[in-house]
């Protein structure tokens, strides 16, 4: 889920989407970020008291609700914390690592099984998108017959943005079904030639979901469930069913900003409008284990996961950052850099990464947040893996 346009998605915790969601509603933007790393050799375990600050940070500079993040360090220890309160009409606590939805962190677990599908010889990355969907995908200035499977999942397709975030602001409790949100796209003009320019676009993903479905003869709930989500055993990371609009289970309730300044209960949304691009819910600690799983060979093969590796430029979405297929890199101030995605959605933010010597953090706060907020959560999850 780009932040370019006024349409745009918040699965998603790609800069650009952020952005996407600003335009569409005042206070929300969509975006997208997080990674893995080459380690710098003078780094070590984050102090807890430090991470603990920068999300008490979030809450009180940031207006964050709440904050909560799962950090591994080096050792491999893995510690949980929290700031801020989960009900705003209570007061209850934060949940220890409770479950949120996680946006466009999405979209990594669709990469990874369009890529265990390129693993079994069932789907090519250079193949056209008219190979799989043949004739779906035609409109202004776009054809799928020059449009490949590669070009969906790094961005590069040029395709148009198919969210309405107004729309989904409006009617949260709505279901989408995916093919109504396909004709939104392709009812708008092409932004760009293949393979010509960089874009973060939540279409790419929605269909490469469909690519999934016709491929496996399966809903692609059921196969990120079973290649992906059982395999690992992440056992609070789920893909929510049709009409399924609720967290089932103990969760921090999510906000979003009204036009009037005030804080809207955002937890209850039909998330079907994100579908492939940014539909699932997770904790913290999952999303730091499936980073850490993928990195370490433990969902795809090498030359796959090479694939998904290889970066191009996405500058939209901070300095030096770039992305790969479903996966974003983000250089850390201590050397190398971090692997990882993140995401936004009405009511909760999420970013954090990765490194290649297994350090991982992941950070959510219960707000969809501002431009500023993400390079706040920018710097929290880089001082957690370089410190």
């Amino acid at each position: 889920m780009n932040e370019h346009a006024p349409q745009q998605h918040l699965p998603t915790r790609s800069r650009a989407r952020r952005r996407a969601v600003a335009a569409a509603v005042a206070a929300v933007a969509a975006a997208v970020a997080a990674g893995a790393l080459v380690p710098s050799a003078a780094s070590a375990a984050p102090r807890p008291d430090a991470v603990q600050q920068r999300l008490d940070a979030l809450v009180k500079e940031d207006g964050a609700p709440a904050a909560l993040a799962t950090v591994k360090g080096r050792d491999g220890r893995t510690r949980t914390y929290t700031a801020g309160v989960g009900d705003l009409a209570t007061r209850a606590k934060v949940p220890v690592d409770g479950q949120v939805r996680i946006g466009s962190n999405t979209k990594a677990f669709t990469a990874v099984v369009v890529l265990q599908l390129v693993a079994e010889g069932k789907v090519g990355l250079d193949s056209s998108v008219d190979t799989y969907l043949p004739g779906l995908v035609r409109g202004d200035g776009f054809d799928g017959r020059t449009i490949t499977v590669r070009q969906l999942l790094q961005h590069t397709s040029g395709l148009p943005e198919y969210v309405n975030t107004g729309m989904v602001l409006d009617s949260p409790l709505r279901y989408y079904e995916p093919r109504e949100l396909l004709d939104s796209a392709l009812s708008q003009k092409a932004h760009f030639a293949p393979g010509t320019r960089w874009e973060y676009n939540n279409t790419n993903y929605l269909v490469a979901g469909l690519i999934v479905q016709k491929v496996t003869g399966r809903p692609l709930g059921e196969e990120i469930t079973r290649r992906v989500v059982d395999r690992i055993g992440l056992r609070h990371t789920s893909f929510p069913a049709p009409g399924d609009t609720k967290l089932h289970e103990a969760h921090p309730k999510g906000y979003q900003p009204a036009a009037d300044g005030s804080l809207r209960d955002y937890t209850e949304l039909d998330p079907s409008w994100g579908w492939a691009a940014g539909a699932m819910v997770s904790t913290n600690t999952d999303l730091t284990r499936f980073y850490s799983a993928l990195l370490g060979g433990r969902l795809l093969p090498a030359e796959q996961l090479a694939q998904m590796r290889t970066t191009v430029p996405a500058d939209a979405l901070g300095p030096g950052v770039r992305y790969g297929l479903g996966l974003i890199s983000r250089p850390l101030s201590c050397g190398g850099v971090a692997w990882g995605h993140g995401g936004a959605i009405p009511g909760y933010g999420t970013g954090g990464g990765t490194t290649e010597d297994g350090r991982s953090v992941n950070i959510t706060v219960t707000v969809l947040p501002t431009e500023e907020t993400e390079k706040h959560l920018d710097r929290a999850t880089d001082e957690a893996l370089c410190r």
